[in-house]
This record gives C-alpha cells, sequence and structure tokens, in this order.
C-alpha cells in the first residue's frame, strides 16, 4: 500500500502506525456484499488512470444505480458508454492497467470507498448485453480495496437524474454539442 514517499511522510508527522492499522484492519483485497451493495448504490463514481509515461487522468463516470457492479468478489464491472470520442481513460487503461477508483455518495449517510487494481477494456464481453447503450466493458480486478473517513464529505440531494444515461426502452438523448457546426461533420455515428 505505500511507498517510500508515503513512509517519509508517515514518519514525519508520526502516523506511521496509523497508517500501518488502518491497512491492517480495513485493507482487503476481495469485494464484501457490504461493498458490493454500496457501490451497486452509487450514481457515480471517479475513475483516476495513467498513461504509458506515468501522466495521470482523472474522469467521472455516472449512471443509474447499477451501471457499476461487482461481478464477483475479485471483479468489478462498469460499462463505456458513448461520449466524446477521445478516449483518454480506455486508452489509458490499454497502455497502463493500473486504475484508482473512489466512490462516493452524498446524500442521507456519506460514504467513501477506494478501488485500486488494474483494469481491461473488453469490446466483446458477453456481459455488455447486461448494460444498456454499454460501447464496451472495464473489467476492474481490486487489490486494494479500503474505505475512507467520510467526515469532509457534504452532503447533497440529487434534483434530476441525467437524460443522456442510456436506459432501456428509451430513445438516446443527444448532447446538443454533438450536433455544433464544428463537430457536426466528425462525430461518429452511435454503436450502441
Amino acid at each position: 500500500m505505500f511507498h517510500q514517499g508515503s513512509r517519509d511522510l508517515q514518519d514525519a508527522f508520526g502516523s506511521r502506525p496509523l497508517a500501518d492499522r488502518l491497512v491492517e484492519k480495513l485493507r482487503r483485497s476481495a469485494f464484501t456484499e457490504d461493498d458490493a451493495a454500496f457501490i451497486a448504490s452509487v450514481r457515480f463514481f471517479f475513475l483516476a488512470t495513467a498513461d504509458a509515461e506515468g501522466r495521470p487522468d482523472c474522469s467521472y463516470k455516472g449512471g443509474d444505480p447499477g451501471f457499476v457492479r461487482v461481478a464477483a468478489p475479485d471483479l468489478l464491472v462498469f460499462p463505456d458508454y458513448d461520449g466524446n470520442g477521445m478516449f483518454k481513460s480506455l486508452g489509458n487503461i490499454a497502455a497502463n492497467p493500473h486504475v484508482g477508483l473512489l466512490f462516493i455518495t452524498m446524500e442521507d449517510r456519506p460514504r467513501r470507498l477506494r478501488v485500486n487494481g488494474t483494469a481491461r477494456v473488453v469490446l466483446d464481453d458477453p456481459m455488455m448485453s447486461e448494460f444498456e447503450g454499454a460501447q464496451a466493458l472495464v473489467r476492474v480486478t481490486p487489490d486494494d480495496i479500503f474505505p475512507n473517513c467520510p467526515r469532509n464529505i457534504p452532503r447533497y440531494a440529487l434534483q434530476d437524474a441525467s437524460p443522456y444515461i442510456p436506459r432501456c426502452g428509451e430513445a438516446r438523448v443527444e448532447p446538443a454539442w454533438k450536433t455544433f457546426e464544428i463537430f457536426a461533420d466528425v462525430v461518429p455515428p452511435r454503436k450502441a
């Protein structure tokens, strides 16, 4: 869990014993039933990736509850939906499979869960049919799963779910920017 930079700062602040105890008591490499339920309940998470040279990128991933799920104690899956076509996160995963995911809720009981592991992008995964609108599926094998203290998480209430999330039986809503003159001639047709 820790490299020398972490250890040096833990020693400077006197927190090495606390860091070690947190790892001993909270860190795991397999998802629990509680982890799976929490992950299935979220409407978004943040995905950290890095390219082959280690340059980082952080992305918001969102959907209706259940769009990201624990498929097995050692497997988390989420869909890739039609987007801006840049493939920053998925391209990074193809070049460097190490990922960090941060799940967070801000409603009644704020909560955070971190998942660090390795990922791969699959374009023909049999599970894709379970995710409405998926154009690819990302499979994450966890190395480190651990909760974070929620004390600084503000409380917010959901006002409206995004109309752009793919939903079974509903027509897809295209974002207006895809029709702007500066982009319209290069927007590829939707695959899913």
